[in-house]
C-alpha cells in the first residue's frame, strides 16, 4: 500500500488525509478530519490529477506523427500533472487520420509508462466549417455516420468536434449521441439559432469557447451566445492569449460545467522554436505558439499553469481544481477519475496550497518522475 500524505480535496470536502492506494493503483481510503480551505492552503496540498480532454502535442510530439509521439505528448503532459487526457487530431485527408489513429491505438490500450493516460481520441476535425479554420489545415468536410464508425474502429473515439450547420450534422448529432459518442460543437459558422438546435440535438459542449466561432453581438449573439445562453458545460483554453480575462469571467458566470483544456502543441514543455502541428509549421515565441502569418495555432500550456491562472482570476482551489479535473471527467461519464474517493483511480497531484505550484504527481498510484 501506498500512503499519499496532506490535506487531501474529495468530493465531500478537504480532510486532513492521508490518501491510501491499493497495489490496483486504485484509492482504498482517504482518511482525517473535514477542514476548510483557508486551513489547507497553509501547505501541500493533494488535489485530483487533471484531466485534458485537447491535446495535441508535447514535448515535441504530435499526435498525427504516428509512431512514439503520442506516447511521448503522454509522458510530457504526466510531468506537469496531466493524469487523463484525450489524443486530439487534426483536420487532414481521411489517410492521414486513419494513420495517426492506427499509431496511436496500442498508447489507449496500454498506458505509457511514466506517462499520463491515454483515454481516447478527440476527433477534432475533418468535420469543421471551412470558414473558421482558426489553425486547422483546410481539409474540411462532412461527416457521415459510417465514416466515424470506421475511424473509431481504429482508436476508441470518445469526442467529436462538429460544426452542427453543416448538411446532415444535425442528424449526425442525434446518431453520435445514440452510440455514446459525446459531441461538441466547435469550428463552425453557426448562428445562435444552429447552436441551440445542435444542444436540442444532444451536444453537450463547445470546443475552445469563444475561438473559431460565431461571436456575441447583442443583435446577432452567434454561436457564443448560444454557449453562454443554454451550455452546461464548454472547454476553455486558459492561457491568457486565447481569450480575455473578462471574457473567461463571463464564461464562469454562465456556464456551470466550463472546464479547461490546453490545447497543447508539439511545443507544450519545450523551449521557443520551431514544431509542427499536423500539416502546419508552428512557431513558439514568447509562450504563444503562432502560424506563420500570427494565427494562434493551439498553444504551449499545460494544465499545471492553467490552475494558476485560475487561482490568480481569484477561484478558490477546490473550483480550480473542479475545472481541471473534475468536470472534464464528468463530460465523458468518467466516475473513477477526476475525484479523489475510494475505488477512483489514484491520480493525484501535490500542489503548494497558496500558490498552486505543482510539486508531486501520481498517475494511477505510479509516481511520475518530474
Amino acid at each position: 500500500m501506498n500512503v499519499l500524505a496532506g490535506a487531501a480535496l474529495t468530493p465531500e470536502g478537504w480532510r486532513s488525509g492521508p490518501v491510501r492506494v491499493g497495489a490496483d493503483g486504485r484509492i482504498e481510503a482517504v482518511e482525517g478530519t473535514l477542514l476548510t480551505e483557508a486551513q489547507v492552503r497553509q501547505g501541500p496540498c493533494l488535489l485530483p490529477g487533471f484531466v485534458d480532454l485537447h491535446v495535441h502535442g508535447g514535448g515535441g510530439a504530435d499526435t498525427m506523427e504516428g509512431g512514439e509521439a503520442v506516447a511521448t505528448l503522454a509522458r510530457t503532459h504526466a510531468r506537469h500533472g496531466t493524469t487523463a487526457l484525450l489524443a486530439t487530431t487534426m483536420t487532414a485527408p481521411r489517410a492521414e487520420i486513419e494513420a495517426a489513429l492506427r499509431a496511436l491505438a496500442p498508447h489507449v490500450a496500454t498506458r505509457p509508462g511514466q506517462g499520463a493516460r491515454v483515454l481516447g481520441v478527440h476527433l477534432e476535425g475533418p468535420y469543421i466549417n471551412r470558414e473558421r479554420l482558426g489553425a486547422q489545415p483546410d481539409f474540411a468536410t462532412t461527416a457521415t455516420l459510417d465514416e466515424v464508425l470506421a475511424l473509431h474502429a481504429l482508436a476508441p473515439i470518445r469526442l467529436v468536434t462538429i460544426a452542427p450547420e453543416l448538411p446532415g450534422h444535425l442528424e449526425l448529432i442525434v446518431a453520435l449521441r445514440g452510440r455514446g459518442f459525446v459531441v461538441q460543437i466547435g469550428h463552425s459558422a453557426a448562428r445562435y439559432e444552429d447552436g441551440v438546435a445542435a444542444l436540442a440535438a444532444g451536444a453537450t459542449g463547445f470546443t475552445h469557447l469563444f475561438n473559431a466561432m460565431t461571436g456575441l453581438h447583442h443583435r446577432e449573439p452567434g454561436l457564443a451566445g448560444a454557449a453562454l445562453a443554454h451550455a452546461e458545460r464548454a472547454e476553455l483554453i486558459a492561457d491568457g492569449l486565447h481569450v480575455h480575462e473578462g471574457a473567461v469571467r463571463v464564461a464562469l458566470r454562465c456556464i456551470p460545467g466550463l472546464y479547461c483544456v490546453t490545447d497543447a502543441t508539439a511545443a507544450a514543455g519545450m523551449p521557443d522554436g520551431e514544431y509542427r502541428l499536423g500539416r502546419h509549421t508552428v512557431f513558439h515565441c514568447l509562450g504563444a505558439v503562432r502560424l506563420p502569418d500570427g494565427t494562434l495555432a493551439g498553444s504551449a500550456l499545460t494544465m499545471d499553469r492553467a490552475l494558476q491562472r485560475l487561482l490568480q482570476l481569484g477561484l478558490p482551489l477546490a473550483e480550480a481544481s473542479a475545472r481541471t479535473a473534475t468536470l472534464a471527467a464528468q463530460h465523458l461519464g468518467l466516475a473513477d477519475r477526476g475525484v479523489l474517493a475510494p475505488g477512483a483511480w489514484a491520480d493525484v497531484v501535490q500542489v503548494d496550497g497558496a500558490s498552486g505550484a505543482l510539486q508531486r504527481v501520481w498517475v494511477e498510484g505510479e509516481a511520475i518522475a518530474r
